[in-house]
Parts: C-alpha cells; sequence; structure tokens
C-alpha cells in the first residue's frame, strides 16, 4: 500500500466524492485507510465513567484505499504513484504526472565488499 498516514488524498467513490483530506491512520492488513471527516458514522454511547454525558459520539470509520487518489503537493492534481529506485540506491513513491518525488521510502542500501 502507498498511501502513508499524513498524505493528502482526494475521494474519488462514495457521498464524500470530491473531498480533500489528511489520512488519519493506515490498515494495511485490510487494505482501509481513516480519512478526517470522510465515512463520518454516529455511536450511541451509554453513560460511564469515561463518559459521563452520553448520547452520540460522531467518528471516521475506515474506507477501501481504492475509493481513493493521493494529491501531489508539486502540481496539486489527484493521482496514481508509482515507485522507483533513484541512482544512490534509494526507494521513492513520485507522482505519475509531474514525476515529482513524495516521499522516501528506503534509504539506500549498504553495499558490502567482499572479503580478498
Amino acid at each position: 500500500m502507498l498511501i502513508r498516514a499524513g498524505d493528502t488524498v482526494e475521494v474519488i467513490v462514495g457521498n464524500s466524492r470530491g473531498t480533500r483530506a489528511k489520512v488519519v491512520s493506515v490498515q494495511p492488513e485490510v487494505g482501509k485507510i481513516i480519512v478526517e471527516g470522510v465515512n463520518r458514522v454516529y455511536r450511541h454511547m451509554k453513560r460511564s465513567q469515561k463518559n459521563p454525558q452520553g448520547g452520540r459520539l460522531s467518528k471516521e470509520m475506515p474506507i477501501n484505499v481504492s475509493n481513493c487518489l493521493i494529491v501531489c503537493p508539486a502540481c496539486a492534481k489527484s493521482t496514481r504513484i508509482g515507485i522507483r529506485f533513484t541512482p544512490e540506491g534509494s526507494k521513492v513513491r513520485f507522482c505519475k504526472h509531474c514525476s515529482a518525488e513524495l516521499s522516501v521510502l528506503r534509504p539506500p542500501r549498504k553495499t558490502v565488499k567482499p572479503k580478498v
């Protein structure tokens, strides 16, 4: 999964179509993400020590990662992203529209010289 927490995404399917918001958390094992202000539901809570007032609490629920496109900070378009290796050997995410690098996924690997 190429979307990380803190990325800005645009929702492309559902009631919140067209909404641009920040990713709060990522659940890679199920392929879902939680986005700020998207897919809000009400949780009816009974009074308790933690929640003395009770009532309806609103919270965000996960949406499928395929329903979002990442927004490139360089070109400000919602786009697909890819992975490539730089000449130094680090692995980076890049925008498919403008080829700008989004972030480094892995630093360059150290090469091990064989002992003679």
